[in-house]
């Protein structure tokens, strides 16, 4: 390029004055980013409450990739519950060994106190099973519905919780 000139913009500065990105500035930020990220998720889950001072203890069984769910044993923790997530394949087999209907599959199951409790349920509902301590199996928010507890997204119904018994389902509760 024989009538090529240098330059007038100052190094380190496209010539249309946009800054170019420092590939140092890049790795920094993105190592920062990082750690704050998992700063976070580390707090989240140090959320902890001792068995002994505990409501009750829950075993929650999840799809090993599933981050709602995880946000959904936060949830329980922070209401008082001692939670242990439990990573499988084997949903369906869980779901099937404590009797809940395919029909009322939520996206995760959690045992708590001789109880079923299927999906994103409420914690004023799970409370309330708890202390009615009703004959039934379990209770059940099917699918994975949006603005439940651990779900991103807005409420725009009420949530119907459905029974989970040896009989055809019938909403528990309505919150």
């Amino acid at each position: 390029m024989p009538n090529a000139r240098p330059s007038r913009h100052k190094p380190g500065r496209l010539a249309r004055g946009k800054a170019r990105l420092n590939p140092a500035t890049v790795a920094v930020v993105a190592l920062v980013s990082g750690l704050a990220l998992a700063l976070a998720a580390a707090m989240l889950n140090s959320i902890r409450v001792a068995p002994d001072e505990a409501k009750a203890s829950a075993q929650l069984y999840k799809n090993p990739q599933c981050t709602c769910c995880e946000a959904y044993a936060n949830y329980l923790r922070r209401h008082g519950y001692a939670v242990t997530t439990t990573p499988t394949h084997n949903l369906s087999l869980i779901r099937r060994e404590h009797g809940v209907p395919g029909r009322l599959a939520g996206c995760h199951t959690t045992l708590i106190d001789g109880y079923v409790v299927e999906g994103h349920v409420p914690i004023a509902i799970v409370d309330r099973l708890l202390a009615d301590r009703p004959s039934i199996k379990g209770i059940s928010l099917p699918g994975m519905p949006d603005g439940s507890p651990g779900m991103t997204g807005t409420k725009t119904a009420p949530f119907e919780i459905y029974e989970i018994s040896n009989g055809p389902p019938k909403v528990y509760a309505t919150d």
